[in-house]
């Protein structure tokens, strides 16, 4: 199992890497407070921000491929939000709008998770007191992500050892498959440590 596709390079020297937790913590914080809090076609700002991002990718020294492929993974998931807002007045606009700010919000998150340990960010915000369930919460996420993701491999590579056809239709249709599965499979997953943690006294 992988346990670094979130958090890769949080563990490399860098000037960004050397700043400390809070600073990080609070910079990305304030800095995804500020993106929702900007009107629509704000193009200015937007471009402020995304040339601010700029030297702190460099300083981090975080390669640019893993970074972009990181944004590509999660791109689709912008859309799929993103895309209702075309059937409003003036969709476009917001449609643009929303990508954009998606795409730097999420950009700020991935510089984050990438020069800091996630267990020190969980630390700070239980210093920070921010409520225990939400922390445990972030935790379980990051916890179970990986599983998931360890999952995902494992029916991947089931289904290119079954497969023996190359054509778009058959693959289409297995990854469905394999993704109305996972989607089961993690469901169930869920259900059973909800039961564990129950039986161990949480509510």
């Amino acid at each position: 199992m992988r346990h670094d596709f979130i958090d890769r390079y949080s563990r490399q020297k860098s000037p960004i890497h050397n700043l400390s937790t809070s600073l990080k913590v609070v910079t990305a914080i304030s800095a995804l407070i500020v993106i929702v809090a900007l009107p629509h076609k704000s193009w200015l700002v937007f471009s402020l921000l995304a040339l601010l991002i700029i030297p702190v990718i460099v300083l981090s020294k975080l390669p640019i491929r893993f970074l972009l492929l990181r944004l590509i993974m999660l791109e689709p998931f912008v859309l799929g939000v993103s895309i209702l807002s075309l059937f409003k007045e003036g969709g476009t606009i917001i449609f643009i709008s929303i990508v954009i700010k998606s795409t730097l919000a999420l950009l700020i998150m991935l510089l984050l998770s990438n020069t800091t340990p996630f267990e020190q960010i969980l630390t700070l915000l239980k210093k920070i007191k921010i409520p225990p369930l939400m922390v445990t919460i972030l935790a379980l996420f990051y916890r179970y992500l990986f599983v998931l993701i360890d999952e995902s491999e494992k029916m991947q590579r089931a289904r290119m050892s079954r497969t023996f056809t190359n054509s778009k239709k058959h693959i289409w249709k297995s990854r469905i498959q394999m993704i109305s599965e996972l989607f089961i499979r993690s469901t169930e997953r869920a259900e059973r440590i909800y039961s564990a943690m129950r039986a161990r006294g949480w509510s």
